[in-house]
């Protein structure tokens, strides 16, 4: 982290800021923080030369104005780079400000945000570095057990499910709540002998079935979840290629979070369903360094042994070597190692990075990349840091403000049902203060929410 640079003092914001308008003030706020990028130096401005009541009314505002949480809003910026702004102008910490000069739940719901003292000593480095290199320590010995929400039922039938969902499906009319009721409450491996049985009792496809009787969101849920998981990731990667554009964000998310199990049963599902390599796919369709670390992830081929501490502190010199500037070289470097290591040794390696720099590795990231391959290894160290809290990150982004984004929502509550999906749930009550349940009831509606609600296996 930088060292402080000589600055104007910050004397504290106690009196109310002359010609206030709240309204004025929300605006700006919300202007500085949409599209790509984010002024931080006017966020800045504006939060620290108003009063704590002014501030307040600032939140009001800008809820009536956009529907929206400004605290929330502020939540999604690189609060390090704010506050490495903070104590260079003003030569003190944004945390010792928010504190001294703000109070209630408005005091506390900011503190949460800043996330850390800048000036406060830390053992070997200043402070936010030390809480980085804490967390990766933690996440170096943790072992959290990953629990689905959907589990093999008990006393299981296929013959009896195939039967009831034929009558579900069969004359006028459509049973919906059996459908979900049965297929949101077996295994993947029990809804194909379902689709066995079904076959063999009535002779019908039960997919074909399912896809005349429902639709639109229940649909795409439904027969998502009657697919083997391999087979619906690689129909997921071949939607994200089709068409006049790509949806860059489907293709991150699947390789960037898969076992090499997971890749390489993808892989074969793909070449069997497209008959075309998902190498060759993904040549066609990206191109430059992003294309390459994305052919490198789906080969499926990275180590699975433990760290190697000695190999950790060579790798973490080879990303903190590059020459600031060096786009080209710096991306090179961080693929051979993001793309091949171990998850255990990469936060190793991504410790020892803190250590040598005084920064976060996520932090590096996004200050020196930009674009699908910024976000691409954005993706794999939220992944390697703590995955199900990168997949709760991505379902509460599905569901903020205005519109749902029922794509991302859908393939990540089909994807980790029976993987991480209640690990998920807790990440996300922790973070964002309310429950994935209460999330969902209050972003979807009808059929679909009770499928979802189904999948998410309760409230927290």
């Amino acid at each position: 982290m930088a060292k402080p640079a000589q600055g104007t003092k910050y004397r504290g914001s106690i009196h109310d800021f002359p010609d206030f308008d709240p309204s004025r003030d929300a605006e700006a706020l919300y202007t500085a923080m949409k599209g790509f990028g984010s002024d931080k130096e006017a966020i800045l401005e504006l939060i620290t030369s108003r009063s704590n009541r002014q501030r307040q009314e600032i939140c009001q505002s800008y809820k009536s104005l956009y529907g929206k949480d400004l605290i929330a809003d502020l939540n999604e910026l690189d609060m390090l780079d704010i506050r490495e702004i903070f104590r260079t102008k003003y030569e003190k910490s944004l945390y010792s400000m928010i504190k001294n000069d703000t109070s209630g739940e408005y005091k506390r719901a900011l503190l949460k945000l800043c996330g850390g003292d800048d000036d406060a000593a830390g053992q070997f480095f200043p402070e936010a570095a030390q809480v980085a290199y804490q967390m990766w320590e933690l996440s170096a010995v943790a072992r959290v057990e990953l629990k689905g929400t959907v589990r093999p039922a008990d006393n299981f039938s296929p013959d009896a499910d195939a039967k009831a969902l034929r009558k579900a499906m069969k004359g006028l009319g459509t049973d919906e709540d059996t459908i979900i009721d049965i297929i949101t409450h077996r295994s993947n491996a029990q809804r194909q002998q379902i689709r066995q049985t079904f076959k063999s009792h009535f002779g019908r496809d039960l997919m074909a079935d399912l896809k005349s009787e429902i639709s639109g969101d229940l649909a795409r849920l439904i027969l998502g979840l009657m697919m083997p998981p391999a087979h619906y990731d690689a129909k997921q990667l071949k939607k994200a290629m089709e068409g006049a554009g790509t949806d860059e964000k489907a293709l991150i998310e699947i390789l960037a979070t898969r076992t090499n199990a997971e890749i390489r049963a993808i892989c074969e599902a793909y070449k069997e369903d497209y008959h075309k390599s998902l190498e060759d796919a993904l040549s066609s369709d990206t191109s430059g360094h992003f294309k390459r670390i994305l052919i490198s992830l789906a080969t499926g081929n990275r180590e699975e042994g433990g760290e190697d501490r000695d190999q950790a502190r060579e790798d973490a010199q080879e990303i903190a070597d590059t020459p600031s500037g060096d786009k080209t070289s710096l991306e090179t470097r961080f693929m051979t190692i993001l793309c091949t290591r171990s998850y255990q040794h990469l936060r190793r390696v991504f410790q020892e990075f803190v250590k040598m720099t005084n920064y976060d590795v996520e932090h590096t990231i996004k200050k020196e990349m930009s674009g699908d391959v910024r976000d691409v290894f954005v993706a794999i160290v939220q992944s390697v840091k703590n995955k199900p809290l990168f997949f709760a990150d991505k379902l509460y982004k599905s569901m903020k403000g205005a519109g749902t984004d029922e794509k991302t929502l859908t393939r990540i509550m089909i994807s980790r049902s029976e993987i991480d999906l209640l690990n998920i749930r807790r990440e996300f009550i922790e973070k964002y203060d309310k429950s994935l349940h209460q999330a969902i009831e209050g972003d979807t509606s009808g059929d679909f929410l009770k499928a979802l609600l189904a999948i998410c296996g309760g409230e927290d």
